[in-house]
């Protein structure tokens, strides 16, 4: 039997502007109908941050990929009857921007449940609809800054920059809110009724972060009450991975072509290590009891295992690894991940015929099935005829008309 796409009963109506739109990003690449709503200039993100592919950013070709684009001018009352009409013909609803956009033209919650009982609505934005914030104008960087996950660099001028850093809010805000849709949609199905959902891109930056910024907060109570791990004699870290700055067995170390990560602090995976790389002189009482051991502080170790690894290559350390069972790891940058083996077997490039240029998979699979193949992000207004025609039985003349109004 033939499976159609997980997401293929899903229909979903977005207004976003720029990153926020990746919220729907996850439904489609799932199967799901995303109509994405536009005014007539459209989205600007289509020519917002690099690089640009043809003229077009490689933003919008990847947060728009697989979805339909209509063009309704929200301002008058033909664009928002049509806009009412496609979300009671909707499971979801999404405002990716600002919240109360669609309040403000009489679109909000509370109008269209009216007409579709079981709608949900989803907001994702900024910093949320609630707190000192919320009105605050801001991009995705900012939301970082305020989770404290990225810290401002000196230049060679002694001016404080943003530095090179994984985008983290605008990345789980989206994918927070994904989740929370297909939550909502689930029991609307089973009950009938819908609901609003919201989300802060702010919040997600947060979440995500949530080991350091929840380990600080215990480090507030008594040294007697939080310590550290077992393995370091109870003393306190700097939560996190800043706390990992001096060990040694689960440490990074130059090899003769790059750089390998080295995760040996449990003593069965040392003893692992230390045997398959030909140092069982590494060994000693106290690394055949069944602890962790980070050897944290421990220079002379660090030094032996920074010759040891300088004389193989990266590779040659992780296929160690696999035959061994030691956990060793490549350590990759983003402009050179895509060439290693791990990436080409689990993440393929999109044709750039179809999507514009290369992308990677969603990382979600079902063995078992065909991966749905998105199609490239559309041209502002590509589809608002098909769309009206097909969801709302609309005639050429009406669509016509739409459109000179």
């Amino acid at each position: 039997m033939t499976l159609s796409a997980p997401l293929a009963s899903l229909r979903v109506l977005e207004c976003s502007i720029l990153g926020p739109a990746a919220v729907t990003t996850h439904l489609a690449d799932l199967g799901a109908e995303v109509i994405k709503v536009e005014p007539p200039a459209g989205d600007y993100v289509r020519s917002m941050a690099w690089p640009m592919v043809d003229g077009v950013s490689l933003m919008h070709l990847h947060l728009n990929r697989g979805k339909r684009s209509v063009v309704l001018d929200l301002r008058t009352p033909a664009g928002a009857d049509a806009f009412a009409a496609l979300a009671a013909r909707s499971d979801v609803v999404v405002e990716a921007m600002r919240p109360g956009g669609l309040e403000r033209r009489g679109l909000g919650f509370e109008t269209l449940r009216v007409r579709n009982p079981r709608l949900v609505f989803a907001t994702v934005s900024g910093f949320g609809t609630t707190g000192p914030l919320r009105d605050l104008a801001s991009h995705g960087v900012a939301f970082d800054t305020w989770a404290g996950v990225v810290t401002p660099e000196p230049d060679a001028d002694g001016f404080p920059t943003i530095p090179d850093h994984v985008s983290i809010g605008i990345t789980a805000g989206p994918l927070y809110g994904a989740l929370g849709i297909l939550a909502a949609v689930l029991r609307a199905r089973e009950t009938g009724t819908g609901s609003r959902l919201e989300v802060a891109q702010s919040d997600a930056a947060a979440a995500f972060d949530w080991l350091r910024i929840e380990g600080w907060r215990a480090y507030r109570r008594p040294e007697d009450e939080v310590t550290g791990n077992p393995a370091d004699g109870l003393r306190r870290r700097a939560p996190g991975t800043g706390g990992m700055r001096e060990s040694v067995r689960y440490q990074v170390y130059a090899t003769r072509d790059g750089h390998v990560l080295l995760m040996a602090s449990e003593n069965a995976f040392w003893r692992n290590f230390c045997t398959a790389a030909g140092r069982p002189d590494l060994i000693d009482e106290n690394d055949r009891q069944e602890i962790a051991n980070h050897a944290a502080g421990d220079t002379a170790l660090r030094r032996e295992l920074a010759t040891l690894f300088a004389q193989r290559g990266t590779w040659e350390w992780v296929e160690l690894g696999v035959r061994a069972n030691v956990p060793l790891a490549p350590v990759n940058t983003p402009r050179t991940v895509a060439d290693d083996p791990q990436f080409a077997a689990r993440m393929p490039w999109s044709d750039p015929t179809r999507t514009g240029t290369e992308m990677m998979p969603t990382p979600i699979r079902f063995p078992d099935e065909e991966a749905v193949r998105p199609a490239r992000a559309p041209d502002v207004g590509a589809d608002t005829a098909d769309v009206l025609r097909e969801v709302l039985g609309y005639t050429d003349a009406r669509i016509a008309a739409l459109g000179e109004d």
